[in-house]
């Protein structure tokens, strides 16, 4: 539907876009974020952790510069966040999108992020290397809840 409504160049969005080339660029995403098994099936009964798939393929159809993801492990199960994430970021790799996410689990960000920025009472506090960022004391002691 994302692909159909973004191409459309006068085409009702009320009528799915059915043309070999986009069903075969509709097929790639699906391919690329691991959901082509749930190809024909509505979103509505869909696991949560594969609708959140959905809704990043549906946003990267637009082939955005920028993609923000506000903590896109919430409510997922803690067996199904690591794997979430390897797939989101596999997806994107590659692409031209930056991404940008807001996360509060210590665990993704340190090991997704490429770049940290903490923050603290609408602050910087810490900017830099996860690894640096997530062993600053002030970070650990504001942000994460651990002292040294």
């Amino acid at each position: 539907m994302a692909l159909g409504i973004l191409r459309a160049e006068g085409m009702s969005s009320w009528r799915p876009a059915r043309s070999t080339a986009m069903m075969a660029e509709l097929d790639g995403l699906l391919d690329r974020f691991r959901l082509r098994q749930y190809r024909d099936q509505t979103i509505a009964v869909l696991p949560g952790g594969v609708r959140k798939l959905a809704d990043i393929a549906m946003a990267v159809t637009h082939r955005p510069k920028l993609l923000l993801l506000d903590e896109p492990t919430s409510g997922v199960a803690v067996e199904e966040k690591f794997p979430l994430m390897d797939v989101i970021m596999h997806a994107i790799e590659g692409s031209e999108s930056t991404v940008l996410f807001v996360e509060h689990d210590m665990e993704i960000v340190g090991r997704y992020a490429d770049r940290v920025v903490a923050f603290y009472e609408g602050r910087i506090i810490a900017d830099g290397l996860p690894d640096a960022v997530l062993g600053n004391a002030e970070v650990q002691r504001y942000v994460t809840g651990v002292t040294l």
